[in-house]
């Protein structure tokens, strides 16, 4: 798994979906199957459950449940139970087929494998730390490249970055929380900075969740 699709969390890696994705074409991705197996009503407390199935090209199968309701996701995201279950489901399937371990961080809030959350924080997923961010992208490819990091906070944001932005807004602002995000910075997030994007990832993150 590449490093730039790691996130630390108290002192616990968490992945992202997408660099699960990104794995798995690498290794052959055949099909992602999705199933509805419960629609959230008043009779089940809103509970979502969907059911992925991942098949590799050489015919290997993997399977993973998810679940969504309002008691374990944020406030944007409740009236999108479905879509986050089947996120979920995926990410689930994904990483048996890759054999990666780390909980994928938009599982976080399941309660079984997120870190303890402050009563005042429950209805928010953790997010990455800035500090985390410094250690996986500008000071890291700094020291690989031989690059200055003056010099290297002025190239184009890196993959982590731009991820790790996409996945504030969406929690910050719902389903159309990137595009609302890339029309208040007048441009597409893949064309910050990387000086830019550290400083909208530290406008997104509340006080007290910065490194």
């Amino acid at each position: 798994m590449r490093e730039e699709f790691m996130i630390t969390r108290g002192g616990r890696q968490y992945v992202l979906f997408a660099g699960l994705l990104d794995e798995a074409h690498s290794r052959g991705l055949k099909s992602i199957d999705t199933e509805l197996l419960q629609v959230p009503d008043e009779s089940n407390g809103h509970v979502a459950v969907v059911k992925a199935t991942v098949e590799m090209e050489d015919g290997r199968t993997f399977s993973g449940l998810g679940d969504a309701s309002p008691e374990n996701v944020s406030r944007n995201i409740a009236s999108h139970l479905i879509r986050m279950a089947e996120t979920r489901a995926k990410a689930r399937a994904l990483r048996d087929a890759v054999n990666v371990g780390a909980t994928a961080l938009e599982e976080l809030t399941d309660g079984d494998d997120a870190p303890p959350v402050p009563a005042r924080q429950e209805e928010r997923r953790p997010r990455p730390s800035r500090a985390h961010l410094r250690d996986a992208t500008a000071s890291q490819r700094s020291r690989e490249n031989g690059e200055h990091p003056a010099r290297d906070s002025s190239q184009k944001a890196r993959p982590s970055q731009v991820n790790l932005l996409r996945t504030l807004a969406e929690e910050l602002r719902g389903e159309n929380g990137v595009a609302r995000l890339e029309s208040r910075i007048g441009k597409p997030l893949t064309e910050l900075t990387r000086a830019e994007a550290d400083e909208w990832i530290d406008r997104l993150t509340p006080p007290e969740e910065r490194g």
